[in-house]
This record gives C-alpha cells, structure tokens and sequence, in this order.
C-alpha cells in the first residue's frame, strides 16, 4: 500500500460517527466504518469535490481518503497501481483518453453488475439526466469503433469533471468597436486577425499550440466543425484531406494573429494571456471560467462573455476531462460504487457544481440557483447540445497517433512545414501503426 506517500483527506471524527448511527438502517449501513481511498486530480473541479465529501460520510458512515496528485504524476501511478495484483485505490479518477488503456488491459470494472443490484443501485439515480456525450466520450467503451456507444458497449466510467469547448470573448472590446460573437469559422477567422488592427498590442484569439498533445488537441479541436475526422469508417486515416488541411490553416492563422508567444501556450498561458487582457477571444474548455472572474487572476472581471464553439460545416465542440472509475483490484467496490453513485447523483452533481466543479447533468446546468451563483452555466448548458464524443477516436493506439500529431504539427507553427506535406506524413505513419496493430486484418 502507498499510503505513506498519499496526500489525504480523511473525513472522520465526529461526522463519521453521525454518519455510522445515519447509516444504520438502508443501503449503507452494511458499508458503515470503511475506509475508502481514492485517486483524484489536482483540478478545480476536484478541489470542489473535497468540500462535499463530509457529507457523504456523514450520510453514509463511509469514511474517505483522497490521494490528489497533479495530472501526469497521478497518471504514472495509476499505471502502476492498477497493474497490481492488490491495488491501493478503490475509486480512481481518469482522464478521457485513458480510457481505451484501462478497458483494453482489464484494468477498470464494467458498471453493470452493480448497476444490476438492488442493494447498491439508487432507483433515484435517473442516468437519463446525464450528459449524453460526456456519458458516451467518458464512459462507454466496447461499441462502435470500439469507444461509442452500440450494441456491443458497455459502461465503465461515469463523467465527472467532463468538459466541453466554448468561447469566451471581451464583450468591452467587442461593444467598443460595434462586434458580435462570431457564429461560424469564418467570422472567427476574420475577428482573429482584425482585433490587432482595431486593438494595437492584442492577439485576436489565445489558443494553445505548444508541442506535443496541446498542438495535436489544437488542431483537433477545429477538425470536427469543419467537417473532419481522423479516420473513416474502415480505419483509413484521412485527416490529411481538405478538413485536415482546413483545421491547420485556421489554427496557423490563429497563433499568427494571436497574443505573443502563442505557439509556446498550453492551454494554462493561453488561458492566462486571455486573462491578462492580451487576447480578445479564447476557445477552450468550460474550466477556466471561474478563473476569469477572480480578480486575483484576471483583469478582465466582468468583461468576459461566452458563446458557443463557432459552426463550421457543422456544430461540434470537444469533451474530455474526467471521470470516474472502479479499478479491477479494489479493496472495497462495492463501497466505492456507492461513493461514485452519489458524487454523480442529481443532489450530488449539484453540490459539487456549486461548490465551483463542472456539471455532469443536464438538471444541473438548469438549475436557477447555479445560474445566479455563476452566470456562465447557462450559455454553457446550451452548448452541450453539440459536445461530440467523437472529435478524437479513443482508442488504445491514440497516444502514439496524437503524439505524432502534436509533433509535427507544432512544425507547422513554428518551422513553417508545409500543411499538406506534414499531414500526409502523419496520414502514412498513422497507417502503418494500424497496420501493425491489426485493424485491416478483417480487410
């Protein structure tokens, strides 16, 4: 066990007990007293999480400790501690694209079994209230292409602290010079490189574009509106045609016309320039909202906006973010299924929204109080309408393609390699890997 090394919360004392004598009679009262340790993020989802959780234990009489790492430390021990025979963890939160991994390797638990139990399932659960894309982007795995829902899926994560792409703008900048929010790729693409002419010394749009994952999510993120994929439907890479080519041009001009800097920026420097005031639009998840209306991070307090992730041939803003799961080697599952049941359930999913965390439910977005507390939630809640589980295939070879990806086209940014030239590279190497990976033996 590695729980010297865990950074934990353990909600016990007084409350516990309260919980224990609460938890007497029903569902819990045969979990009362356990210890259940998990695996979450240091995120700001998350930190919402850690402030619900005593309520839990005081309904439930279930205590909780909470190993909370930055993202790639908490994925290096996750790879460790699900490889083992007895593992540490017995609630773990996940990242999207690690999905494929852990279901490919066995590593996580199908949802099913408990989902099937009387004595476990909540009947108040209504799963028809969750956010149908994070739930098919997050959580199913076995269907379609092997990561969407069909008759073949099933479930083995619930989202929870999910996101979707939408846009933040000025709405100072865009009043003084007579602007609306740009509705398509067109009218975001001109905004981008008219703002430095209206504003001297402000980047239109600030994007991420560093090497690596953030170029390749980038670029990605421009794909599925305009019309793209990464793949058709028999596995043959096809993202070096015209959307391909369309989704590097829009992401070249948009670091070309950005804030300085911008094809160093993660997602966390593009967030922050936007912050600063040196870029009058930003597209990227929902989490950074908060953050820009604390004046103790942003100048821009009151003068952010939100609309939708702009349409192209077609709406489709990303999802990612995080999940939930039940790893294979749980000490406690069934305990650890009651505590994912209720951080996701409609009380629970809208504790943590208040408390500063994403919604996972539709209900949730709705809710009056949310949308009095954070104003955004409202315009946020439309959007998911057209979340696409799909804008990246999650699949076990993804972390080799959309490393390739984010290399070559952080190229194009910053060496000038030409676009059809790069993502024909990327389309043959992409090939090969399926090749070898067996996805045209049925062929």
């Amino acid at each position: 066990m590695l729980r010297t090394l865990l950074r934990t919360t353990t909600i016990a004392g007084a409350m516990a007990l309260a919980g224990v004598a609460a938890a007497q009679e029903g569902p819990y009262a045969p979990f009362a007293g356990t210890t259940l340790v998990v695996n979450f993020p240091a995120h700001p989802h998350y930190n919402a999480v850690m402030e619900v959780l005593p309520e839990f234990t005081a309904q439930t009489g279930i205590e909780v400790e909470v190993d909370m790492l930055p993202f790639l430390d908490m994925r290096e021990r996750q790879t460790l501690e699900l490889a083992l025979d007895e593992g540490s963890y017995d609630l773990i939160s996940y990242v999207v694209f690690s999905k494929a991994d852990y279901v490919f390797a066995d590593q996580i638990r199908n949802l099913a079994p408990f989902f099937m139990n009387p004595r476990l399932a909540d009947p108040s659960y209504d799963p028809e209230d969750l956010i149908d894309g994070y739930v098919q982007n997050i959580g199913v795995a076995g269907g379609e292409r092997g990561y969407l829902p069909g008759p073949t899926g099933s479930l083995y994560g619930l989202p929870f602290g999910s996101e979707t792409s939408v846009l933040y703008y000025r709405t100072d900048i865009f009043e003084e010079h007579g602007l609306t929010p740009p509705e398509t790729y067109d009218e975001l693409l001109d905004l981008a490189c008219r703002i430095p002419e209206l504003e001297p010394g402000m980047g239109g749009v600030a994007s991420r574009a560093a090497s690596g994952h953030h170029a390749s999510h980038a670029w990605l993120l421009h794909l599925a509106p305009l019309g793209g994929r990464v793949f058709d439907e028999t596995w043959n890479p096809i993202l070096n045609n015209e959307a391909g080519v369309a989704a590097a041009e829009a992401l070249r001009q948009i670091v070309e016309c950005g804030p300085a800097g911008s094809s160093a920026f993660g997602p966390a420097e593009a967030a922050n320039a936007f912050a600063q005031g040196q870029a009058a639009m930003f597209l990227d998840s929902i989490a950074y909202a908060a953050d820009f209306q604390d004046p103790a991070r942003s100048t821009v307090v009151g003068n952010v906006g939100y609309a939708m992730h702009p349409m192209g041939v077609r709406r489709g803003s990303q999802t990612g973010g995080f999940g939930l799961a039940i790893p294979r080697n749980a000490e406690h599952p069934e305990a650890a299924f009651l505590l994912m049941q209720w951080l996701t359930s409609r009380e629970g999913d809208l504790a943590v929204a208040m408390a500063g965390g994403n919604p996972s439910r539709f209900s949730t977005y709705a809710n009056a109080e949310l949308n009095a507390r954070y104003p955004w939630s409202a315009a946020f809640g439309e959007a998911l309408e057209f979340a696409d589980p799909d804008w990246r295939p999650i699949i076990p070879a993804w972390g080799r393609i959309n490393a390739d990806i984010g290399t070559t086209m952080s190229q194009v940014l910053t060496e000038g390699l030409d676009i059809q030239t790069a993502l024909d590279g990327i389309a043959d190497r992409t090939r090969a890997l399926m090749e070898e990976e067996g996805y045209y033996i049925w062929q």
